[in-house]
């Protein structure tokens, strides 16, 4: 059964590579540990469905997706959590800072193996951030991290989020340091 809220990712037509490559990194930084990491489901684009698109108000031909058998939509899973991917045309595809996922992780082995694999062809980015070569935009940052940024002693918290504008790979030993500094 769908969960009430899940998060969709809509690709131009490249979605089932841009899925394959997260399963395989998730295993890799995770393990089972945090849940599985794999494809549920995938559908594919059929000749009516893509017939009756064209009927559609502005969407030009140039802008579809298909051709017919090619990957319509992914159902997939990384550490637990649903999610959907979509192949929509040359409309989509365009992703953006202001939507990232956020991935909290236990050791600085998971934050190595998950942000050098999705910087690869991608964008470094302060405080953890990555842009992938997808252009899917990542948080990937150590599991007590939201503790430290929400501690009653202000300026504590402060300096540990200073530190963080100077690195764009998140080191947990620095950050910690900072901490009880």
């Amino acid at each position: 059964m769908q969960k009430s809220i899940t998060t969709c990712l809509t690709f131009s037509k490249n979605a089932e590579e841009a899925i394959r490559f997260y399963v395989e990194i998730f295993n890799q930084a995770f393990g089972s540990s945090k849940g599985e990491s794999k494809i549920l489901k995938i559908t594919q684009f059929g000749e009516d469905e893509l017939n009756d698109l064209l009927n559609v108000p502005d969407v030009p031909k140039d802008m579809m997706p298909g051709p017919v058998g090619s990957v319509k939509t992914i159902r997939f899973l990384l550490n637990g959590q649903e999610f959907i991917a979509v192949n929509g045309g040359g409309y989509f595809g365009k992703f953006h800072e202001s939507m990232s996922l956020y991935v909290c992780c236990d050791n600085q082995q998971q934050i190595d193996t998950l942000y050098d694999a999705l910087a690869v062809n991608g964008e470094l980015q302060p405080c953890g951030w990555v842009k992938d070569r997808f252009g899917i935009s990542w948080q990937i940052t150590p599991n007590f991290l939201w503790d430290m940024d929400e501690d009653d002693d202000k300026i504590r918290s402060q300096r540990v989020m200073k530190s963080l504008y100077d690195m764009n790979k998140i080191n947990i030993e620095k950050i910690k340091e900072v901490w009880n500094s």
